[in-house]
C-alpha cells in the first residue's frame, strides 16, 4: 500500500468515525451471530437490542466453532455478566436510594437494608462482582458480592443527601488509594504493549524519558489490590523494577529471597 492509499484510508476512517459509523469484517459478524445464539445473550442485552441485533444479521451464517474449538475439562466456570448488573448500573447512573436485601456467608439474612449505591466492581482475583454501597442506617461502607444480594429495589432519597455520601465515599476510597512506580527496564521496549496489556486493569500514568529511552509507570489502586498487582509483576519478571511502593518492594525482594534460598542460589549471589 502507497503513501496516498494510506492517506485516503485514513480520511475515510476518520469520517466514519465521526458519524458514529462502525466498521466490522464478515468474519466478525459471523462470530457476532454465533454469540448471539448462546442462551446468555438474552440476558446480556434487552429484548429490543437484540432483536435489532439479530434482524442486522439475518443474512449472516454463524460461525461454526464445533470444529475449531474443543472443550476440555474444567472447574466450574464463574459468569462474567450478572443479571443484577444493568439495574444497579442505572441506579448508580440515577442516584437512587436502594432497598437491599442480601446474605452472609453463614447464610445469615439482612432484610430491606437502605443505602446508596456508589460503583460496581470486577475482583479479577477471585472472578466475582461486587456492590459497593453505603449503608444508611449503620453510616458504614459496605462491598457485597452481587451472587450474595437477594433483591434489590428503588426507593426515594433526598438528591442532596446521596451526593454528600457520594462525595464522603470518594474521599474515602482516595484516601485508601496508594502509588507504586514501575520501570520498565529499557531493553524490553520493544515488548511495551505486551506489558502495559498485563497492567491494563489498573489506574496507570506512562511517562517516556526520551534522553534514557526508558518508560515509568504510575500505577494508582487500593491497598487490597497490591497482592493482584504482585502477580502481575512476577509474571513480568525481569522486564519491570518497581522504583516506589513500599509494601510492594518488600513483598518482592521476599519472593526473589526464598527462590534463591530455594535453589541454593543465594550464596553465589552475594559473593558477586
Amino acid at each position: 500500500m502507497n503513501l496516498f492509499e494510506k492517506i485516503f484510508n485514513y480520511q475515510i476512517i476518520s469520517r466514519l468515525d465521526g458519524s458514529g459509523t462502525f466498521m466490522v469484517t464478515a468474519h466478525e459478524r459471523a462470530w457476532l451471530a454465533a454469540m448471539l445464539q448462546h442462551p446468555a445473550a438474552s440476558g446480556a442485552f434487552t429484548p429490543e437490542t437484540l432483536i435489532k441485533l439479530r434482524s442486522l444479521l439475518e443474512q449472516d451464517e454463524p460461525l461454526d466453532t464445533s470444529s475449531h474449538l474443543i472443550e476440555k475439562a474444567r472447574s466450574r466456570e464463574k459468569q462474567v455478566y450478572h443479571p443484577l448488573l444493568r439495574p444497579l448500573r442505572r441506579l448508580i447512573m440515577n442516584r437512587s436510594g436502594i432497598r437491599i436485601t442480601h446474605c452472609l456467608k453463614n447464610g445469615k439474612i439482612y432484610s430491606n437494608q437502605l443505602g446508596v449505591p456508589y460503583r460496581l466492581e470486577y475482583s479479577m482475583v477471585k472472578r466475582e462482582w461486587y456492590l459497593l454501597w453505603h449503608h444508611i442506617r449503620n453510616h458504614a461502607f459496605m462491598s457485597t458480592k452481587l451472587d450474595k444480594i437477594i433483591s434489590v429495589t428503588e426507593t426515594d432519597l433526598p438528591l442532596e443527601r446521596v451526593n454528600d455520601i457520594f462525595e464522603r465515599i470518594s474521599q474515602t476510597l482516595e484516601g485508601r488509594k496508594t502509588e507504586v512506580l514501575i520501570e520498565i527496564i529499557p531493553q524490553y521496549n520493544e515488548e511495551l504493549s505486551r506489558i502495559l496489556y498485563a497492567l491494563s486493569c489498573f489506574e496507570k500514568e506512562v511517562q517516556y524519558d526520551a534522553q534514557q529511552d526508558s518508560y515509568t509507570v504510575k500505577v494508582c489502586l487500593l491497598g487490597e489490590e497490591q497482592e493482584f498487582l504482585l502477580s502481575k509483576l512476577r509474571f513480568l519478571g525481569k522486564r519491570v523494577k518497581v522504583l516506589e511502593g513500599h509494601y510492594v518492594k518488600k513483598r518482592m525482594l521476599e519472593a526473589s529471597t526464598k527462590a534463591l534460598e530455594r535453589y541454593g542460589a543465594l550464596d553465589t549471589v552475594k559473593e558477586d
